[in-house]
């Protein structure tokens, strides 16, 4: 699970593409949900960060959303500060940008901004303060951002992971030193820590005399003196993982990480008392107040409370970044499995979604099933669910389950397998009644892909590769002869043909039943392949670079991407005459198959039909990387390379390119192990995305 922090596997990418005359994905208006980093509230207007889908804005207290993202190129917003008419917006990896119109439009405003991963905003009269999280320390722009000056002395080299004010006091909570003073804006600081026996400090609030400072596995703790002492203060608090603090009036509120929810003390943190009721996702990321409303930002969207935490409301219409990793169709419904948001049902091809989680105590789906009126959810704590109803209820059925991290479902007939992360397959003949573990032979038990072909049953596992069984998950063989990357993300079965996704590797065929196999990758241009999808005879894969189709049993491989801005896809159905991708940040999207097949078989040669970047690979890497990116029209292409403070380390191409498929090396011997970014424009289009460097 991702941590407050958000650390390297979060990827930094701008998502741009051209104007094209064809027609393109189309986002659906949902689900909803998905995860909220950050909130910022003012009179009327509360604004939500999101991991990977951007920033939304609501009116109404919640009720409903709007995206309001126009000029912002990086959908990683890690903090937001509203000030006035101003609006800042703090990026991982993109630096600040500021919105002066409610967001309707974003500048980027980084200029002396030497670290771009941004994990704290805060305003005081006049000055903007940003915190950064790699060891630069905090910032000052006097000038609403156009300019900033690092204000770092006696900072030392740390992460800083939150800022509060208390009149001409200014502190600085850092992710592994603990707290700092300020009395003169930031050009020197002290730090102030005695007592403080927990020093990874996530969250700072004031209230009077009082500072108060939660940490990660400490608590929270209390100091009365501008920080000269500290005192804990955490009775009652049952998860000393804190990572975010609010204050209203006399109450003193805590979000914490892990599923513990929030907790109240109105006595300065002397007790604490749980006040869940209503939060059905209690993995915190932000709090924010507004008037009488406290607003919980989580890994499942917002919540609003308006009685102090006493009961809590799902208010999450309209916020469109979900984390979509499985999906499923009966007849005219099309469900959704969420990250952390639950299962979402649409009667109407994704125009309107409906959340259906009663009797789901796991929010966490990760794979969907259906059998007749019968629809499974494998969750990532809870095992497996059953609704017969079209998920309007929900009863867990986990009886024999040993392993409650579903990752997989498959049904054949009437068996039911379920792949777990850890302890191999499961199958159960009575609709999940009963379990019975099913792993002779399965020499690894992490089973993230599981499909069936008569009698076949096929596993796919991370790092052992692919395992046959022929009597029902009884007895398994690995067959793996080819099958050069071991990860298996995804299996997808057509007549003879079997099809294997993998991490990095791309896809291998195999047409024995997995004797021997072979890679098939021309034409695609990402090789982490997360979904498989077999139509008739065309073959459509989802990638971290977006979605490819074959219709030659994945002889070769076509993008067919265009208007889908979060290339992320984890999960791919097909849905009456439209093919629906789920997206890592960005909900649910469709597109009519028949305009992607007629648009592959009409097109000339081996012209790409989309501008296109893919992932380097591989990545890691060292010292040289492989970068393939791809041109529907002639254009002047520049791709370069730069490092985390934005300054250029290496140009690969820089010249007028005909239309076609191209390959680039990176040759990073002279670097230092890190993170990069590699940025392609040609044209009106331009795309950056993130390699990382491991000597």
């Amino acid at each position: 699970m991702k941590n407050i922090l958000l650390l390297l596997f979060v990827v930094s990418c701008l998502f741009t593409s051209t104007n094209s005359l064809h027609a393109q994905w189309v986002q659906t208006n949902g689900p909803y949900a998905g995860p909220v980093l950050c909130l910022a509230a003012s009179s009327t207007d509360l604004f939500a960060g999101t991991d990977g889908g951007g920033i939304f804005l609501s009116t109404n207290s919640g009720a409903s959303w709007i995206e309001v993202d126009s000029g912002l190129t990086n959908w990683h917003v890690q903090s937001l500060a509203a000030s006035g008419t101003n609006v800042f917006a703090g990026t991982y990896g993109s630096g600040v940008f500021l919105s002066t119109n409610n967001g309707v439009s974003w500048t980027k405003v980084d200029s002396g901004l030497t670290d771009l991963f941004v994990s704290s905003l805060s305003v005081n009269g006049a000055n903007v303060y940003a915190a950064t999280m790699y060891g630069a320390g905090v910032f000052l722009s006097t000038n609403n951002g156009t300019t900033w000056t690092d204000v770092n002395s006696g900072l030392g080299n740390v992460s800083i992971s939150s800022i509060a004010f208390n009149g001409s006091s200014l502190f600085a909570g850092a992710s592994s030193g603990g707290v700092f003073l300020s009395t003169n804006d930031g050009t020197s600081w002290t730090a102030v820590d005695s007592g403080l026996t927990n020093n990874y400090v996530y969250a700072l609030a004031t209230s009077g005399t009082n500072l108060f400072a939660g940490t990660y596995g400490g608590g929270v703790f209390l100091s009365t003196n501008n920080g000269t002492t500290w005192a804990k203060v955490d009775s009652g608090l049952t998860t000393p993982f804190v990572s975010s603090l609010a204050i209203r009036g006399t109450n003193l509120f805590a979000g914490t990480m892990y599923g513990s929810g929030v907790f109240l003390s109105t006595n300065n943190g002397t007790s604490w008392t749980a006040v869940d009721n209503g939060l059905t996702n209690t993995y915190l990321y932000a709090l924010a107040t507004s008037g009488t409303n406290l607003f919980a930002a989580t890994d499942g969207g917002v919540f609003l409370s308006t009685n102090n935490g006493t009961s809590w409301t799902t208010v999450d219409r309209g916020l469109t970044n979900t984390y979509v990793y499985a999906l499923a169709t009966v007849l005219t419904n099309l469900f959704a499995g969420t990250n952390g948001g639950g299962v979402f049902l649409s009667t109407n091809n994704g125009t309107s979604w409906t959340a259906i989680d009663s009797g789901l105590t796991n929010n966490y789906v990760y794979a969907l099933a259906t059998s007749g009126t019968n629809l499974f959810a494998g969750t990532n704590g809870d095992g497996v669910f059953l609704s017969t109803n079209n998920g309007t209820s929900w009863t867990a059925v986990n009886n024999g389950l040993t392993n409650a991290y579903i990752y997989a479902l498959a049904m054949s007939g009437t068996n039911l397998f379920a792949g777990s992360d850890g302890n191999g397959v499961f199958l159960s003949t009575n609709n999940g009644t009963s379990w019975t573990a099913i792993n002779n032979g399965l020499t690894n038990a992490y089973v993230y892909a599981l499909a069936t072909s008569g009698t076949n049953l096929f596993a796919g596992t991370y790092g052992g590769g692919v395992f046959l069984s022929t009597n029902n998950g009884a007895n398994w063989t690995a067959v793996n002869a080819g099958l050069t990357m071991d990860s298996v993300y995804a299996l997808a079965v057509s007549g003879s043909n079997l099809f294997a996704g993998t991490y990095g590797g791309g896809v291998f065929l195999s047409t024995n039943k997995g004797s021997s196999w072979s890679a098939v990758n021309t034409g695609l241009t990402n090789l982490t392949v997360r979904a498989l999808l077999v139509n008739g005879t065309d073959v459509f894969a989802g990638t971290d670079g977006g979605v490819f189709v074959s219709t030659n049993n994945g002889s070769k491989w076509s993008a067919v991407n265009t208007g889908l801005t979060n290339p992320n896809v984890r999960a791919l159905v097909v849905g009456g005459t439209s093919l629906f991708a789920g997206t890592q940040g960005s909900g649910v999207w469709h597109r009519p198959l028949s305009e992607m097949i007629n648009a592959v078989n009409n097109r000339p040669g081996a012209t790409p039909f989309d501008f296109s970047l893919e992932q380097n690979y591989p990545n890691p890497f060292n010292p040289t990387t492989i970068i393939n990116y791809e041109l529907p029209i002639s254009s002047l292409v520049t791709l370069k390379v730069y490092d985390v403070l934005g300054r250029e380390v290496a140009a690969l191409v820089n010249e007028v390119k005909s239309a076609g498929s191209y390959t680039a090396t990176f040759n990073a011997v002279n670097l230092s192990s890190g993170v990069y970014f590699y940025r392609l424009q040609a044209g009106t289009y331009s795309q950056t995305k993130k390699l990382l460097l491991l000597k």
